[in-house]
């Protein structure tokens, strides 16, 4: 007979990240996912934008998001045709609801943008946006 805590955590070392698919010239790297660890309600992963570039502008169809920017600095373009400019910087929080369109920007030359990303699905549904 099984009991409701058959159940066991898991651990997913560094060497096992699941690579997903990028949006512009972010990269994207989950750690807790449906395919690694079958994950029903939670997706986290580690974004990265490399030095002066950016994400290409999307939205979530399916899920909302927390972030949380744990190296560098840039802006997260977001609303109505990205009009609305947010400044970031490491130990800032971020929340994205759904349909939220946004775009992270690393305004550094040198140092990556590392943003931790969790979602409240464990497959998200990316559409790209064309303003």
């Amino acid at each position: 007979m099984t009991s409701k805590y058959d159940t066991e955590c898991q651990v997913v070392k560094k060497g096992n990240l699941e690579v997903e698919i990028s949006s512009g010239q972010m990269t994207r790297l989950a750690g807790v996912s449906q395919g690694l660890v079958g994950a029903e309600g939670i997706h986290l992963a580690v974004a990265t934008v490399p030095p002066g570039c950016a994400s290409s502008p999307h939205h979530h169809v399916n899920c909302e998001s927390a972030i949380y920017v744990s190296k560098g600095k840039g802006r997260f373009l977001t609303g109505p045709s990205l009009g609305t400019t947010l400044e970031i910087e490491a130990g800032d929080f971020l929340y994205v609801p759904q349909n939220s369109i946004h775009q992270p920007i690393n305004d550094s030359l040198t140092e990556p943008l590392e943003l931790i990303v969790a979602r409240n699905t464990p497959v998200e549904i990316v559409e790209e946006y064309t303003p």
